[in-house]
């Protein structure tokens, strides 16, 4: 393996080539007209852990006979950098899914980062987020964690362990250790509370439970359900398997994508 040369200056090898994907500069890439349904929510986004955090959402709120919560659902091609098309850039200027528009409010309202949708929806309708201080710190604490946390799981350890062009010890062990002891946290709190943040469901289980409880479940990553050694989080495993069983969480990863148009 050729030893990797710091420069003085960084420069981004791909500059004049015509691959998609990131880049090291923000903005829109083409013109693009999204769909606009007729339900009060407009949702682009993709299955992935931060998209299905809110069609689980917006079916939980539907489960509780909210009124109000439907929803068109858009697929955002990330593969095809669908996400970097003009009107997607002006809903979520950091070109990322999920993203959301309430056009029950006059004007619309947009909402980017799966957090903020989480706390949006949650406030909107009074549900899913407890209303004493204790109990609402509390799940926003563990809300805030999962989007502080989560990119040590998906950009780190799974890039590494899954998608990286070959192994590398020392970000796969890296990012292992890291993801360990996330799970080892979660496990030691669901043993003291039936939920994240205590006695009730709320959006911090959501959240959580989209990166987390699949990982747990062997569902994110081929082969790491062993390589992280799953069966030792009895606590968070069982949690995982409770959460999985919810109808809305069901609807929600069952939900069906309409593609943009082209």
């Amino acid at each position: 393996m050729t030893k990797y040369e710091l420069s003085n200056v960084w420069k981004w090898e791909a500059e004049n080539s015509n691959r998609g994907g990131n880049r090291p500069t923000a903005g829109e890439r083409f013109e693009q007209k999204l769909p606009v349904g007729e339900a009060p929510f407009q949702l682009y986004s993709l299955g992935t852990p931060n998209g299905i955090k809110v069609t689980i959402m917006l079916e939980e709120l539907k489960e509780l006979g909210v009124d109000g919560a439907d929803y068109d659902l858009y697929e955002i091609n990330i593969g095809a950098d669908e996400q970097f098309g003009s009107d997607f850039v002006k809903i979520n200027p950091n070109s990322k899914i999920p993203a959301l528009v309430d056009q029950s409010q006059s004007p619309r309202v947009e909402i980017f980062e799966s957090g903020s949708i989480l706390l949006y929806l949650a406030e909107k309708f009074n549900k899913l987020i407890p209303t004493d201080i204790h109990g609402r710190t509390e799940t926003l604490n563990w809300l805030f964690w999962q989007i502080g946390a989560g990119p040590y799981v998906g950009g780190g350890f799974g890039h590494f362990f899954a998608y990286a062009p070959e192994p590398m010890k020392y970000p796969i062990d890296r990012f292992t250790m890291e993801t360990k002891r996330q799970l080892d946290l979660l496990d030691k709190i669901l043993a003291q509370r039936c939920y994240i943040a205590g006695d009730t469901y709320a959006i911090a289980d959501i959240a959580i439970w989209s990166w987390y409880g699949r990982l747990a479940l062997g569902n994110l990553y081929e082969g790491s359900y062993e390589f992280l050694n799953m069966d030792e989080y009895t606590h968070l495993l069982e949690w995982s398997h409770r959460i999985a069983k919810r109808p809305g969480v069901q609807k929600g990863l069952a939900a069906e994508y309409q593609p943009l148009k082209k």
